[in-house]
């Protein structure tokens, strides 16, 4: 037998790879992700020095790892390593890119990473690090503050007698003996201990780590000790939430859950999260509105971690179209998606909607928006599912987790729902999808040239050639295609606090993409809503939420149901006929006699 085949190997067995399958992962599983990722950084660590030379840093590193293994070890599973790691390689083998850090400045931060190793295990050493505009971050511990604004510079990080100081541009700052403390020009990394001493969940509310941001490292950003007391209330709150309604889960977050970046926020009710998968047990999140969206976001991230382990050990997609260009619907974006990224939000949001469908019955008080969320949720998974469930590339594997996660979501779609939200939701689900169609989706440019001349010649109905596929040719600026969601959450939550709902036109403001239809459509004013999107089609024949908005609106009204039809399933389609024709006649033709004639059967 050969050396090689002596060396352990990272498998999952059966019952882990079934909960995994379900959606689901209990706290074993995740140690043996958790597990498998600390070698995958071994692995990684070990090409990068034979692709470069670490230096004193590895020796370093080494001698802790001989006085401390475990400090180490911490260090390597800690989120912003692997992320560290992946751009190190990537800058390695790729071209730099215009804003990119140099790369003595990234492979330098091994340094950083073995001063602490080092500082942490009580070892004496002096090593150089990088240093940029005077931020010197040591991983996991904090953020040296020099006085200077040089952009790429170097410290030196010294420790004798367990005293370490960080030396650079005329300055010293005092690392504390403990380094959690604040101090003059240091600034630590709050390590938090949230919940009950038996179900604790211990992470890094990390704003200085360069590597915290994903994909792009960005630099230090101190919270001030007001921001940082929110977080951690908002986190101790949430944390209560799925302690209580969610035990299975906060149980498995415990071990791989070790990180909480803040970002910059974005408005009520869209909050922005980001993980990676190089960064396993890591997230960014924006500042939530309140506990239970913080809760929501755990879980969705906390997703993202237990798939992009398992990816790490098996495939769920075979080789074939990596380079993207076979594009899908995502309810939860605004893009196009190729096929692994819309496998990887099918599986966070399974946890979404498994915390909402939980969650509308612990609220203790009656309240439409759990009911919402999950109707909605529900709808926009069965969606996605369908379209790629019997994909070709899908492995076995991935064949077996799609298929799991398809069958739950059919019986989630069986539970009831109260009528008013159950409504609201459908409305939502279908006018997400039309606003995708009429902006990312083209027909055939002879197939809109023949109905033009069908239509200008007085045919019955359209060419049966304008029902082919259509085209996807995405549109990068698109923004805010939930902007109706968005408008009813702000709808719902006022009745919650039993308040008197803004004008329709004052709500759309604080939404951005919102159209004044919108409001009123979300406000239920279906028929104020139809004239909103004509008086905006007319104004902007090319807009395609106002194409989209219209169907939706006349659906809701239950009038011009051909037209209602044509624009709710295939926007794209009256969209594009009607600026040929305009740009044919100079004269727009109506909206809803155009929608209409194209809902008809094919000439």
């Amino acid at each position: 037998m050969s050396a090689e085949s002596l060396l352990p190997h990272h498998h999952l067995p059966p019952h882990s790879l079934a909960e995994l399958a379900h959606g689901g992962g209990g706290p074993a599983t995740v140690d043996l992700l958790r597990a498998a990722e600390h070698s995958r950084r071994l692995l990684l660590l070990r090409m990068l020095d034979d692709a470069t030379d670490l230096g004193p840093a590895w020796d370093l590193l080494s001698a802790a790892q001989r006085r401390a293994p475990s400090i180490v070890d911490d260090l390597l599973i800690y989120p912003q390593t692997g992320m560290w790691l992946a751009t190190a390689l990537r800058q390695l083998r790729g071209t730099p890119q215009q804003d990119e850090p140099p790369l003595r400045a990234v492979v330098g931060h091994f340094s950083a990473l073995a001063a602490v190793a080092a500082l942490r295990a009580g070892l004496d050493f002096a090593i150089d690090v990088p240093a940029r505009h005077g931020r010197v971050p040591l991983p996991t511990l904090g953020c040296a503050m020099l006085p200077t604004t040089e952009p790429w510079g170097t410290a030196t990080v010294r420790c004798e007698n367990e005293h370490a100081l960080v030396e650079g541009s005329g300055a010293t700052v005092a690392v504390p003996l403990r380094p959690e403390a604040a101090g003059p020009g240091w600034h630590p990394a709050r390590r938090l201990a949230i919940g009950p001493p038996d179900r604790r969940l211990e992470l890094v509310l990390d704003d200085v780590d360069p590597y915290r941001t994903y994909p792009e490292p960005t630099e230090p950003s101190p919270l001030s000790e007001e921001a940082a007391q929110q977080w951690r209330q908002l986190l101790d709150q949430a944390w209560t939430v799925l302690l209580r309604e969610q035990p299975g889960t906060a149980e498995a977050m415990r071990g791989g859950v070790l990180s909480l970046s803040p970002t910059s926020g974005g408005e009520r009710f869209r909050p922005r999260s980001v993980s990676s998968a190089d960064a396993f047990g890591g997230m960014e999140a924006s500042k939530p509105d309140d506990a239970v969206e913080l809760a929501v976001t755990l879980v969705h991230e906390f997703q993202h971690s237990k798939l992009g382990g398992l990816l790490h050990l098996t495939p769920l997609l075979s080789d074939g179209d990596s380079d993207g260009t076979e594009l899908w619907y995502a309810p939860w974006r605004d893009d196009p998606r190729p096929i692994a990224g819309l496998l990887q939000g099918i599986y966070a949001f399974v946890g979404v909607t498994r915390f909402w469908r939980t969650h509308r019955w612990a609220t203790g008080t009656p309240s439409a928006m759990p009911h919402f969320e999950f109707a909605l949720w529900r709808e926009h998974l069965a969606r996605a599912m369908e379209q790629i469930h019997l994909h070709p590339r899908l492995t076995p594997l991935g064949a077996t987790l799609l298929g799991t996660l398809r069958d739950h979501c059919a019986q989630w779609l069986q539970e009831p729902v109260p009528e008013a939200p159950l409504a609201l939701a459908r409305l939502c689900a279908a006018d997400h999808v039309a606003r995708w169609r009429a902006h990312h989706l083209r027909p055939a440019e002879a197939a809109v040239e023949e109905a033009v001349r069908a239509w200008l010649g007085g045919a019955d109905g359209p060419p049966g050639s304008l029902t082919a596929e259509p085209g996807v040719v995405p549109e990068p600026a698109v923004r805010g295609l939930d902007s109706v969601a968005i408008l009813v959450r702000y709808r719902l939550a006022a009745d919650d606090d039993q308040q008197t709902p803004e004008e329709p036109e004052k709500t759309a403001a604080r939404v951005a993409g919102a159209l004044t239809g919108d409001a009123l459509l979300a406000a239920g004013d279906a028929t104020a809503a139809r004239h909103a999107f004509l008086a905006h089609i007319s104004a902007d024949p090319d807009h395609p939420a106002a194409w989209a908005g219209l169907g939706s609106a006349l659906a809701a009204a239950g009038t011009d149901r051909q037209a209602a039809h044509i624009l709710r399933h295939h926007p794209e389609r009256a969209r594009s006929v009607h600026m040929a024709l305009l740009r044919a006649t100079g004269t727009p033709p109506d909206p809803l006699r155009l929608a209409t004639w194209l809902g008809s059967s094919p000439a």
